[in-house]
């Protein structure tokens, strides 16, 4: 029963992804716009074929934040095997913050 749950919920949570983290605010996707075509974020697409590239997984949720007047791509993968990982990428450059080096370094020892 409890897989059911979480196969749902992670269902649930990716046929929402378009709007996950944008809910705070009624105008937050205008937010992410502006700030995109500022050249203050990369385009979401440009993070997401990183993390498909280095880990690989199902995207159950992103999010745009800001974070100390900066903004913040949190991204959380869904591994093979039901290992939920949490990356973190500064939203102007696509340094990874947390999460991706850990997660690698493990990758590698496969």
């Amino acid at each position: 029963m409890r897989h059911l749950s979480l196969i749902a919920a992670v269902a649930l949570t990716t046929a929402c992804l378009p709007f996950a983290g944008l809910a705070d605010e009624e105008h937050d996707h205008d937010r992410a716009r502006r700030a995109l075509e500022r050249g203050e974020i990369m385009p979401l697409e440009r993070i997401l074929a990183r993390v498909e590239r280095d880990h690989p997984g199902q995207v159950v949720e992103v999010e745009l934040e800001r974070e100390h007047g900066r903004w913040i791509y949190e991204i959380k993968v869904l591994k093979p095997g039901g290992v939920l990982v949490k990356l973190k990428f500064d939203a102007r450059n696509g340094a990874v913050l947390a999460g991706g080096a850990q997660e690698a370094g493990r990758e590698g020892t496969r």
